[in-house]
Protein backbone atom coordinates (compact mmCIF):
# COMPACT_ATOMS: atom_id res chain seq x y z
CA UNK A 1 0.00 0.00 0.00
CA UNK A 2 1.46 3.15 -1.28
CA UNK A 3 1.44 5.89 1.43
CA UNK A 4 0.17 9.34 -0.86
CA UNK A 5 2.27 12.18 1.91
CA UNK A 6 0.33 15.29 -0.25
CA UNK A 7 -2.39 14.03 1.64
CA UNK A 8 -3.91 13.96 5.12
CA UNK A 9 -4.66 10.47 6.59
CA UNK A 10 -7.46 10.03 9.29
CA UNK A 11 -7.22 6.44 10.75
CA UNK A 12 -10.82 5.33 12.00
CA UNK A 13 -11.76 1.34 13.21
CA UNK A 14 -12.84 -0.88 10.73
CA UNK A 15 -16.16 -1.80 11.89
CA UNK A 16 -18.71 -1.46 14.65
CA UNK A 17 -20.74 1.40 15.89
CA UNK A 18 -17.78 3.29 16.72
CA UNK A 19 -16.67 2.97 12.94
CA UNK A 20 -20.08 4.29 11.91
CA UNK A 21 -20.58 7.35 13.98
CA UNK A 22 -17.08 8.19 12.99
CA UNK A 23 -18.34 7.81 9.03
CA UNK A 24 -21.29 9.73 9.80
CA UNK A 25 -19.41 12.70 11.57
CA UNK A 26 -16.54 13.16 8.37
CA UNK A 27 -19.88 12.73 5.82
CA UNK A 28 -21.47 15.70 8.33
CA UNK A 29 -18.21 17.60 7.91
CA UNK A 30 -19.11 17.53 3.93
CA UNK A 31 -16.05 14.75 3.47
CA UNK A 32 -17.31 12.38 0.92
CA UNK A 33 -15.84 9.14 1.48
CA UNK A 34 -15.55 7.12 -2.06
CA UNK A 35 -15.05 3.45 -0.86
CA UNK A 36 -17.13 1.08 0.80
CA UNK A 37 -16.73 -0.80 4.49
CA UNK A 38 -14.43 -3.27 3.66
CA UNK A 39 -11.21 -1.73 1.75
CA UNK A 40 -8.66 -0.64 3.92
CA UNK A 41 -8.52 2.86 2.95
CA UNK A 42 -10.56 4.89 1.28
CA UNK A 43 -10.05 7.88 -0.82
CA UNK A 44 -11.84 11.58 0.28
CA UNK A 45 -13.08 12.90 -3.30
CA UNK A 46 -13.65 16.66 -2.24
CA UNK A 47 -11.02 16.99 0.28
CA UNK A 48 -7.05 16.20 0.50
CA UNK A 49 -7.41 13.29 2.92
CA UNK A 50 -7.80 9.38 2.97
CA UNK A 51 -9.16 6.70 5.85
CA UNK A 52 -7.27 4.12 6.97
CA UNK A 53 -9.89 1.61 8.53
CA UNK A 54 -7.32 -0.44 11.21
CA UNK A 55 -8.28 -1.97 14.64
CA UNK A 56 -9.13 0.36 17.38
CA UNK A 57 -6.07 -0.56 19.78
CA UNK A 58 -3.59 0.53 16.57
CA UNK A 59 -5.45 3.70 16.18
CA UNK A 60 -3.05 5.28 18.85
CA UNK A 61 0.09 3.63 17.20
CA UNK A 62 -0.91 5.00 13.50
CA UNK A 63 -1.27 8.32 14.89
CA UNK A 64 1.85 8.73 17.77
CA UNK A 65 3.93 7.50 14.55
CA UNK A 66 2.87 10.01 12.27
CA UNK A 67 1.49 7.30 9.70
CA UNK A 68 -2.53 9.34 10.22
CA UNK A 69 -1.97 13.25 11.56
CA UNK A 70 -5.55 12.31 12.42
CA UNK A 71 -7.46 9.48 14.45
CA UNK A 72 -10.64 8.70 15.91
CA UNK A 73 -10.85 6.59 18.99
CA UNK A 74 -12.14 5.75 21.89
CA UNK A 75 -10.35 7.74 24.88
CA UNK A 76 -10.20 4.40 27.12
CA UNK A 77 -7.87 2.63 24.26
CA UNK A 78 -6.06 5.87 23.93
CA UNK A 79 -5.63 6.24 27.84
CA UNK A 80 -4.45 2.82 28.21
CA UNK A 81 -1.59 3.12 24.57
CA UNK A 82 -0.50 6.01 27.11
CA UNK A 83 -0.11 4.82 29.77
CA UNK A 84 1.92 1.54 28.21
CA UNK A 85 4.34 3.48 26.04
CA UNK A 86 5.32 5.61 28.97
CA UNK A 87 4.85 8.72 25.89
CA UNK A 88 2.28 10.49 24.13
CA UNK A 89 2.90 12.06 20.97
CA UNK A 90 -0.14 12.80 19.95
CA UNK A 91 -2.90 15.33 21.28
CA UNK A 92 -6.81 15.14 22.42
CA UNK A 93 -8.03 17.86 19.62
CA UNK A 94 -11.99 17.59 20.08
CA UNK A 95 -14.15 15.38 22.24
CA UNK A 96 -16.56 14.13 19.89
CA UNK A 97 -19.63 13.51 22.09
CA UNK A 98 -20.34 9.67 21.11
CA UNK A 99 -19.23 6.16 22.12
CA UNK A 100 -19.63 7.11 25.62
CA UNK A 101 -18.45 3.99 28.18
CA UNK A 102 -17.11 3.91 30.95
CA UNK A 103 -14.37 1.41 32.28
CA UNK A 104 -15.59 -0.57 35.50
CA UNK A 105 -14.68 -2.99 38.02
CA UNK A 106 -17.27 -5.93 38.58
CA UNK A 107 -17.87 -8.37 40.97
CA UNK A 108 -20.11 -11.54 41.01
CA UNK A 109 -23.43 -10.85 42.52
CA UNK A 110 -23.35 -13.31 45.31
CA UNK A 111 -20.27 -11.50 46.38
CA UNK A 112 -20.08 -8.79 48.78
CA UNK A 113 -18.84 -5.66 48.43
CA UNK A 114 -17.85 -2.74 50.73
CA UNK A 115 -15.77 -0.21 48.48
CA UNK A 116 -12.20 -0.52 47.34
CA UNK A 117 -10.59 -2.31 50.10
CA UNK A 118 -12.52 -5.46 48.77
CA UNK A 119 -10.22 -5.43 46.16
CA UNK A 120 -6.89 -5.74 48.32
CA UNK A 121 -4.90 -9.17 47.43
CA UNK A 122 -7.75 -9.64 45.05
CA UNK A 123 -7.00 -10.99 41.38
CA UNK A 124 -8.85 -8.94 38.73
CA UNK A 125 -9.18 -10.16 34.95
CA UNK A 126 -8.87 -7.25 32.65
CA UNK A 127 -8.21 -5.98 28.86
CA UNK A 128 -7.00 -2.99 29.94
CA UNK A 129 -4.14 -3.68 32.59
CA UNK A 130 -2.63 -0.38 33.06
CA UNK A 131 -5.98 1.86 33.81
CA UNK A 132 -6.40 -0.84 36.59
CA UNK A 133 -2.84 -0.97 37.59
CA UNK A 134 -3.10 3.03 37.89
CA UNK A 135 -6.72 2.70 39.70
CA UNK A 136 -5.30 0.54 42.31
CA UNK A 137 -1.91 2.31 42.72
CA UNK A 138 -3.29 5.69 43.72
CA UNK A 139 -5.82 4.28 46.27
CA UNK A 140 -2.77 2.45 47.74
CA UNK A 141 -4.24 -1.29 47.03
CA UNK A 142 -2.37 -3.75 46.45
CA UNK A 143 -4.02 -6.65 43.59
CA UNK A 144 -2.91 -8.87 40.98
CA UNK A 145 -3.80 -7.62 37.52
CA UNK A 146 -4.24 -10.64 34.87
CA UNK A 147 -4.61 -9.28 31.33
CA UNK A 148 -7.10 -11.39 29.09
CA UNK A 149 -7.71 -10.44 25.39
CA UNK A 150 -11.56 -11.25 25.61
CA UNK A 151 -14.21 -12.71 27.15
CA UNK A 152 -13.42 -10.93 30.56
CA UNK A 153 -16.62 -11.71 32.45
CA UNK A 154 -16.36 -15.14 32.30
CA UNK A 155 -13.05 -15.02 34.74
CA UNK A 156 -14.99 -15.10 37.82
CA UNK A 157 -17.12 -18.42 36.61
CA UNK A 158 -13.84 -19.90 35.23
CA UNK A 159 -12.05 -19.23 38.52
CA UNK A 160 -9.35 -17.12 36.52
CA UNK A 161 -10.03 -14.08 38.80
CA UNK A 162 -12.35 -12.84 41.58
CA UNK A 163 -13.34 -9.61 40.33
CA UNK A 164 -13.06 -8.52 36.49
CA UNK A 165 -12.43 -4.56 35.01
CA UNK A 166 -14.04 -4.09 31.60
CA UNK A 167 -16.27 -1.58 29.21
CA UNK A 168 -20.17 -1.37 30.25
CA UNK A 169 -22.04 0.65 28.02
CA UNK A 170 -25.54 -0.63 29.56
CA UNK A 171 -24.35 -3.25 31.99
CA UNK A 172 -26.71 -5.75 30.21
CA UNK A 173 -23.04 -8.27 29.47
CA UNK A 174 -22.09 -8.15 33.11
CA UNK A 175 -25.92 -8.77 34.09
CA UNK A 176 -26.05 -11.60 31.78
CA UNK A 177 -22.91 -13.19 33.05
CA UNK A 178 -23.87 -12.53 37.13
CA UNK A 179 -21.53 -9.33 37.51
CA UNK A 180 -22.13 -6.36 38.93
CA UNK A 181 -20.29 -2.77 38.80
CA UNK A 182 -18.80 -1.90 41.71
CA UNK A 183 -16.25 1.05 41.33
CA UNK A 184 -16.26 3.05 37.59
CA UNK A 185 -11.92 3.30 36.56
CA UNK A 186 -12.73 5.77 33.77
CA UNK A 187 -15.58 7.25 31.63
CA UNK A 188 -14.75 7.47 28.16
CA UNK A 189 -16.25 9.08 24.96
CA UNK A 190 -14.81 8.97 21.61
CA UNK A 191 -11.89 11.65 20.73
CA UNK A 192 -10.09 13.19 17.72
CA UNK A 193 -6.53 12.87 18.01
CA UNK A 194 -3.98 14.82 16.32
CA UNK A 195 -0.54 13.45 15.75
CA UNK A 196 2.04 15.63 17.57
CA UNK A 197 5.16 14.95 14.93
CA UNK A 198 5.63 17.72 12.49
CA UNK A 199 3.55 17.46 9.13
CA UNK A 200 4.59 19.77 7.68
CA UNK A 201 3.15 23.44 6.21
CA UNK A 202 0.59 22.27 4.09
CA UNK A 203 -0.56 19.54 5.69
CA UNK A 204 -1.20 21.69 8.94
CA UNK A 205 -2.99 23.93 6.73
CA UNK A 206 -5.10 21.26 5.87
CA UNK A 207 -5.50 19.99 9.07
CA UNK A 208 -6.46 23.28 10.79
CA UNK A 209 -9.18 23.15 7.58
CA UNK A 210 -10.30 19.51 8.80
CA UNK A 211 -10.68 20.82 12.92
CA UNK A 212 -12.61 23.79 11.88
CA UNK A 213 -15.33 21.73 9.71
CA UNK A 214 -15.11 19.64 12.61
CA UNK A 215 -16.07 21.84 15.16
CA UNK A 216 -18.38 23.26 13.04
CA UNK A 217 -20.57 19.88 12.91
CA UNK A 218 -19.79 19.63 16.72
CA UNK A 219 -21.12 22.97 18.09
CA UNK A 220 -24.36 22.56 15.65
CA UNK A 221 -25.23 19.49 17.39
CA UNK A 222 -27.47 20.81 19.91
CA UNK A 223 -27.52 24.29 18.98
CA UNK A 224 -30.42 25.97 17.50
CA UNK A 225 -31.04 29.46 16.43
CA UNK A 226 -34.01 31.45 17.86
CA UNK A 227 -35.43 34.40 16.30
CA UNK A 228 -38.21 36.66 18.54
CA UNK A 229 -39.63 39.97 18.79
CA UNK A 230 -39.63 41.75 22.31
CA UNK A 231 -40.21 45.11 23.64
CA UNK A 232 -37.57 46.99 25.06
CA UNK A 233 -38.47 46.80 28.37
CA UNK A 234 -37.97 43.04 28.31
CA UNK A 235 -34.60 43.18 26.18
CA UNK A 236 -32.73 42.24 29.38
CA UNK A 237 -35.03 39.69 31.15
CA UNK A 238 -35.47 37.84 28.14
CA UNK A 239 -31.39 37.94 27.28
CA UNK A 240 -30.77 36.20 30.33
CA UNK A 241 -33.36 33.28 29.36
CA UNK A 242 -31.92 32.42 26.08
CA UNK A 243 -29.94 28.76 27.07
CA UNK A 244 -26.34 29.03 26.10
CA UNK A 245 -26.38 32.12 23.77
CA UNK A 246 -23.44 35.10 23.50
CA UNK A 247 -25.18 38.52 23.27
CA UNK A 248 -27.89 38.56 20.72
CA UNK A 249 -28.88 40.22 17.77
CA UNK A 250 -31.06 42.96 18.47
CA UNK A 251 -32.61 45.15 15.90
CA UNK A 252 -35.05 47.23 15.65
CA UNK A 253 -38.06 46.78 14.18
CA UNK A 254 -39.83 48.85 11.49
CA UNK A 255 -42.57 50.70 12.32
CA UNK A 256 -42.75 49.69 15.72
CA UNK A 257 -40.59 52.29 18.05
CA UNK A 258 -39.65 50.63 21.24
CA UNK A 259 -39.93 47.07 19.77
CA UNK A 260 -37.48 44.73 18.81
CA UNK A 261 -36.20 41.59 16.79
CA UNK A 262 -34.12 38.61 18.92
CA UNK A 263 -31.65 36.64 17.32
CA UNK A 264 -29.74 34.25 18.98
CA UNK A 265 -27.67 30.99 18.58
CA UNK A 266 -28.42 29.16 21.60
CA UNK A 267 -25.91 26.31 22.08
CA UNK A 268 -27.85 24.33 24.83
CA UNK A 269 -30.81 22.40 24.14
CA UNK A 270 -33.92 24.68 23.87
CA UNK A 271 -37.14 22.82 25.77
CA UNK A 272 -40.04 23.99 25.79
CA UNK A 273 -40.00 25.16 29.40
CA UNK A 274 -37.72 27.58 27.89
CA UNK A 275 -40.42 28.88 25.20
CA UNK A 276 -42.48 29.57 27.85
CA UNK A 277 -40.21 30.87 30.36
CA UNK A 278 -39.09 33.73 26.98
CA UNK A 279 -43.18 33.99 26.83
CA UNK A 280 -43.24 35.10 30.40
CA UNK A 281 -40.67 37.35 29.97
CA UNK A 282 -42.67 39.05 26.96
CA UNK A 283 -41.25 37.75 23.66
CA UNK A 284 -43.43 36.82 21.01
CA UNK A 285 -43.31 35.29 17.57
CA UNK A 286 -40.50 32.73 18.86
CA UNK A 287 -39.22 30.71 16.35
CA UNK A 288 -36.81 28.08 16.61
CA UNK A 289 -34.81 26.83 13.90
CA UNK A 290 -32.05 23.86 13.77
CA UNK A 291 -28.51 25.24 12.20
CA UNK A 292 -27.60 22.92 9.40
CA UNK A 293 -24.25 24.57 9.05
CA UNK A 294 -21.80 26.74 11.32
CA UNK A 295 -18.27 27.90 10.70
CA UNK A 296 -16.65 28.75 14.11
Amino acid sequence: MTVDQSRLHIAIQKSGRLSDYSRQLLRDAGLRIQNGKNDLTARVENFAADLMFVRDDDIPTFVSDGVCEFGIVGENVLAEYALGEGEARFEIVARLGFGRCSLRIAAPETSAYSGPDTLRGARIATSYPCLVRRFLEERGIDAEVVKMRGAVELAPRLGIAGFVCDIVSTGATLEANGLRAVETVLDSEAVLVRTARDIGERKTGLGESLLSRIDGVLATRDSKYIMLNATEESLEKISAILPGAEAPTIVPLHGRPGHFAVHAVCQESVFWETLQKLKDAGASAILVVPIEKMMM
